[in-house]
């Protein structure tokens, strides 16, 4: 039986300890580390990203996260509570071996956040895209090194969270005077970009959006081992997609519970969908505890605590429900 639940990364409140508690108390199998937003910029999950980047560096302005010459207090903070996070989870995992997942912001959802000094986004200048991209590599690498030599029984998961994948896709990404949108970016360029950085990691490396229309094969060329989406979006258009990129190995992190508080139904409704999915690809029943890991449908910042302790337990019971009756 493989793991079958863990969370997004997202949690309400500041207290780091708290959250690696609840965490690792919730998800024994599957843990993760937590990002705690409410604590301000540096700890939302962009501000965090840019903080793991290698000779480049961002910080806050009005409109957002601008690109700058050299760290200031923004990257000093971001780092920091990383840090932080990462003291808090080393305590909790004394002695564990198994699955720990870590996640980050991708370069495509990156370079659509991120400002250079003119105020427009990164993403219009392919030659600063592909500086971004290298410069999250090297981030990574060692940020990763850091993870196994604190939690060295573990087999790291790289989480690459790229909401704005699908926008840099399309064209939709709106330009900083909100009147234009950026021209879409080629998805060969794409895709090698993700490779690249996929290769960093030697483990499993999962691709998150919880937005509608996922590009499912494109993140199964570029080398992604999973993909985590909002379960409610998914369309029978993306059923051939999905059934492909099963049949390939790729594991569906499938987020079949709300983020935000909503009442929780009984643990096996929450997988029904799931199985009814699997009913109409035509895949065996049996393979669904192997394919599937449960989560909520995003990250659970704007939740209440109690509401985000209740729900991680509620993945729990029902990827356990979805291992116990497949069909």
């Amino acid at each position: 039986m493989s793991a079958g639940a863990t969370g997004v990364g997202s949690l309400p409140g500041g207290d780091a300890r708290e959250a690696a508690k609840t965490v690792t108390g919730s998800f024994e199998e599957f843990p993760y580390l937590a990002e705690l937003p409410a604590r301000g910029p540096g700890a939302d999950m962009i501000g965090r990203s840019l903080g793991l980047l290698v000779d480049m560096y961002a910080h806050v302005e009005p409109s957002g996260w601008r690109i700058s010459d050299r760290p200031g207090r923004d990257t000093k903070r971001a780092r920091s509570w990383l840090g932080e996070d990462l003291d808090a989870l080393e305590e909790f995992t004394q002695g564990y071996a198994g699955k720990l997942k870590v996640q980050a912001v991708g370069p495509w959802t990156l370079a659509a956040a991120l400002e250079l000094h003119g105020g427009e986004a990164m993403l219009q200048d392919a030659g600063a895209c592909r500086d971004l991209a290298g410069s999250l590599a090297e981030g990574l690498r060692e940020h990763l090194a850091d993870v196994r030599k604190r939690v060295p029984g573990a087999e790291v998961v790289l989480q690459l969270d790229e909401p704005s994948l699908t926008a840099v896709l399309l064209g939709r990404v709106r330009s900083a005077s909100g009147y234009r949108t950026y021209r879409a970016v080629d998805r060969q360029v794409v895709e090698g970009a993700l490779r690249d950085l996929f290769a960093v990691h030697e483990g499993e490396v999962v691709v998150h959006s919880c937005a509608p229309e996922v590009p499912f094969g494109l993140l199964r060329r570029a080398g992604a081992t999973g993909v985590s989406f909002d379960f409610s979006l998914l369309t029978e258009r993306e059923d051939d997609a999905i059934g492909e990129a099963v049949e390939g190995g790729t594991k569906l992190f499938a987020g079949v519970v709300p983020g935000t508080d909503a009442p929780l139904s009984d643990p096996g409704g929450s997988v029904m969908g799931v199985r009814k999915l699997w009913r109409r690809l035509g895949l065996a029943p049996g393979t669904l505890a192997e394919s599937v890991v449960v989560t909520p449908s995003c990250g659970l910042a704007g939740a209440s605590p109690a509401y985000a302790r209740a729900v991680q337990a509620h993945c729990v019971r029902a990827a356990r429900s979805l291992a116990d009756n497949p069909e």
